[in-house]
């Protein structure tokens, strides 16, 4: 209580450059919420008011979002005022897959639509706030280029409020590491495209005309991120590939002494995650790490989808798709009911994942990849000149864009 009273008389002391009302009201509050809540409220408003006054101001605005509203109903708005939440040219470490501006495109209305759920608004996202969040800890993205893509986005949103000399991107193979020096802090993306291992593990050499998995091995994944305080995985797109994945009961390292089956592709997804869930359960401190999973990201590959037209992908697409509840033929419903099955299982058992649910409102979003604006690792051949859209990225996304708007939606959950 003693705790309680100094930090009152700290407030009251401030009259001078505060409303007296606004700082009487305001110490009351917090002494009436100290005594019905405890020391866990008291250990959060202490982390609170560590922080700037636009970091509180913030952080009130995101507190109070009701947990009735659905973050994930709603339609995008065009705000060419607001958004984009940062600039391609000044993201220091932006990625040339990415790159959308640099690499031609023109048209950069992409860039200014912003997500409005329908029951709430979500909080504008405030590069200090989190950070002040992520003080001392480690943010750790975990799965396919999709979830890099994410990463990179979350590190352009954070990166500009960053002294130059206060911040770095390192490492190499699997694992990236933006360190903000000042905050002693990490956001990490850590390359694991099916979760458990595979022979698609390299970052660099990757694609191979059989995909082969060790259903219930991670251990090999895991050590990278098993002490972080936040967690954000996703695993969809790599298993859509192929009916069908070969398993192997065995290791890699002496593939010829191991088993292979060739096992359904959603069986094999469910073992995956079955191996996954249960590390989950007996190696994370569930009362210190957070986790998230990000829900399928659509791709755009068929105009027929979305229109009459035969032929043709997202290559040349300015505007959003304006059919509602409108879904692509990649977006596979069962691997999401797969996915929502696990994740209830481990909240029975007291482990609790929440899922960003960014389907629906990324479907919408047919303009908003690559397209031919990127680096082209391989040298095009004259018949790929010749057709943009046999060489069109419709799986990834521009920055700014909407892999800006699943980190609204993960901030909004970090800080409600």
């Amino acid at each position: 209580m003693a705790k309680v009273c100094n930090l009152v008389l700290g407030i009251l002391g401030l009259r001078n450059r505060m409303h007296s009302l606004t700082t009487i009201l305001v110490a009351t509050f917090i002494v009436l919420i100290v005594y019905m809540k405890g020391k866990t409220t008291w250990l959060v408003f202490e982390d609170i008011l560590t922080t700037s006054t636009t970091t509180l101001k913030d952080y009130r605005e995101s507190v109070s979002l009701t947990s009735s509203c659905d973050f994930f109903s709603g339609k995008w708005v065009y705000d060419n005022s607001t958004y984009p939440l940062y600039s391609e040219k000044q993201c220091s470490f932006m990625f040339d897959e990415v790159a959308c501006e640099k690499f031609g495109r023109k048209d950069l209305s992409y860039q200014n639509w912003r997500w409005q759920p329908n029951q709430c608004d979500l909080p504008r996202f405030n590069a200090k706030a989190l950070l002040e969040r992520l003080r001392g800890k480690r943010m750790v993205f975990v799965g396919d280029s999709l979830n890099r893509n994410q990463w990179l986005s979350m590190v352009c949103l954070v990166e500009s409020v960053i002294p130059s000399e206060l911040k770095s991107v390192n490492g190499s193979g699997s694992l990236r590491i933006f360190n903000a020096i000042e905050y002693n802090a990490t956001i990490e993306f850590y390359w694991a495209p099916l979760l458990v291992e595979s022979n698609s593990d390299d970052p660099a050499t990757h694609r191979w005309p059989e995909r082969i998995v060790r259903a219930q091995a991670i251990e090999k994944h895991a050590i990278h991120w098993m002490d972080a305080d936040i967690l954000v995985f996703n695993s969809y797109l790599w298993w859509r590939s192929r009916p069908k994945m070969k398993v192997l009961w065995g290791s890699f390292e002496h593939p010829n002494e191991g088993t292979y089956k060739e096992v359904e592709m959603l069986r094999s997804y469910e073992m995956a995650l079955k191996t996954w869930s249960d590390w989950l359960e007996i190696h994370v401190n569930h009362t210190k790490t957070e986790l998230f999973f990000v829900s399928m990201s659509p791709t755009h590959s068929w105009a027929e989808d979305w229109s009459m037209n035969k032929e043709g992908n997202c290559y040349n697409e300015t505007k959003l798709i304006s059919g509602k509840h409108y879904k692509g033929r990649d977006s596979d419903p069962k691997m999401t009911n797969v996915l929502e099955k696990t994740l209830d299982e481990l909240k029975v058992r007291g482990v609790n994942v929440k899922i960003l649910n960014i389907t629906q409102l990324s479907e919408y979003r047919k303009e908003g990849h690559p397209s031919t604006h990127r680096k082209q690792w391989v040298p095009l051949t004259r018949e790929q000149v010749s057709n943009p859209t046999s060489y069109s990225d419709c799986i990834h996304w521009c920055l700014p864009g909407v892999p800006d708007t699943w980190n609204e939606l993960l901030y909004a959950y970090i800080f409600s």
